[in-house]
C-alpha cells in the first residue's frame, strides 16, 4: 500500500459564488507519480478537520502555494494592503501542524505559501512584498502569460555546499521557477537558509534538528515534477520520508502522531 500524502488545499470560489476546497493537479500528480504516494487533498479548515486527526491518516504533508498569504498578526505585525488576501481558516490548520509534524519527525514539505508557512510556524517573519525591496527582483508570476511560460525555469538558486539540499540535488546551483510576491524577512530560530537567488531572496530551507524530513522551497517543483530532475528528486525523497514513516507507523509499536 502506498504512504498518503495530504495535499493542504485552498479555499475558492468557484464562480464567484460557490465557496470549494481546491487543489492544483499537478500537486497530485507529483505525488502520485514521483512521491509514489496516494495524493489526500485535505479541506485546511479547522471546522472541518483537526491536526490530530490528519496526522492519524496521513503520512506525509504537501503545504502548497496559494494566492491568499499568511496573515501578519501570526508573526507580530499589522495587516496592510500590501500584505494582500488571507486564509485564516488555512493559518489554523497549516501553522500548528508544521509544529507538530516537526515534533514528531512526520515528513512535511513547503512550496511558496508552504515555505512561508514554515517559517511562520517556528518563528520567523515575512516580508509583504520582495519586488521593493532594494536590490531584489520581482519573483512574481507573469500575470497574462501561458502557463507553460508562468511555471518556465526562470532563476538560478544557490544552494549551501554540504548542505541539504546539495546532497540531495547533487549541485550548488539550480534553475527554478520561483514564483511569489512574499518571502522570508527573518528566519525562524530554527530554519536553516540554504539555498537563495542571486539578489539574495531566501529559496530553500531546512529546520535544523528536526527528526524527519522537513524541507520547503519557495519555487513550484510540483511543475513537470516527473521531468524536471530537481523536481524528481524533492518529491522522490519526500516519498521515501512518507514511505518510511508508514511502515514504522505499521510496525509493532508504531510511529506516534498528533
Amino acid at each position: 500500500m502506498r504512504p498518503v500524502i495530504g495535499i493542504i488545499g485552498n479555499a475558492y470560489e468557484l464562480n464567484d459564488r460557490y465557496p470549494v476546497h481546491a487543489g492544483g493537479t499537478m500537486n497530485s500528480q507529483a505525488v502520485a507519480e514521483v512521491a509514489g504516494a496516494m495524493p489526500l487533498l485535505i479541506p485546511a479548515d479547522p471546522r472541518f478537520v483537526s491536526v490530530p486527526e490528519l496526522m492519524a491518516v496521513c503520512d506525509g504533508f504537501l503545504l502548497t502555494g496559494g494566492q491568499p498569504n499568511v496573515h501578519p498578526s501570526e508573526y507580530g505585525e499589522a495587516e496592510t494592503p500590501a500584505h494582500g488576501r488571507f486564509d485564516r481558516a488555512r493559518d489554523a490548520i497549516t501553522l500548528p501542524l508544521v509544529r507538530d509534524c516537526v515534533a514528531a519527525g512526520q515528513p512535511i514539505f513547503g512550496i511558496c505559501r508552504g515555505f512561508q508557512e514554515l517559517n511562520v510556524a517556528l518563528g520567523g517573519t515575512l516580508h509583504p512584498e520582495i519586488r521593493e525591496l532594494p536590490g531584489r527582483m520581482n519573483h512574481r508570476m507573469p500575470p497574462d502569460a501561458p502557463l507553460a511560460e508562468q511555471f518556465a525555469l526562470r532563476h538560478a538558486v544557490h544552494l549551501v555546499e554540504g548542505g541539504v539540499f546539495h546532497r540531495l540535488l547533487r549541485a550548488t546551483e539550480v534553475m527554478t521557477n520561483t514564483l511569489h510576491g512574499q518571502g522570508i524577512c527573518k528566519p525562524a530560530p530554527r530554519v536553516i537558509v540554504e539555498g537563495r537567488t542571486d539578489d539574495g531572496t531566501p529559496e530553500a530551507v531546512r529546520v535544523e534538528g528536526a527528526a524527519g524530513f522537513a524541507l520547503a522551497v519557495q519555487w513550484h517543483p510540483e511543475w513537470n515534477a516527473a521531468e524536471d530532475p530537481v523536481s524528481r528528486a524533492l518529491f522522490g525523497a519526500f516519498g521515501a520520508a512518507a514511505a518510511g514513516w508508514a511502515a514504522a507507523k505499521r510496525a509493532p509499536g508504531g510511529a506516534k502522531s498528533g
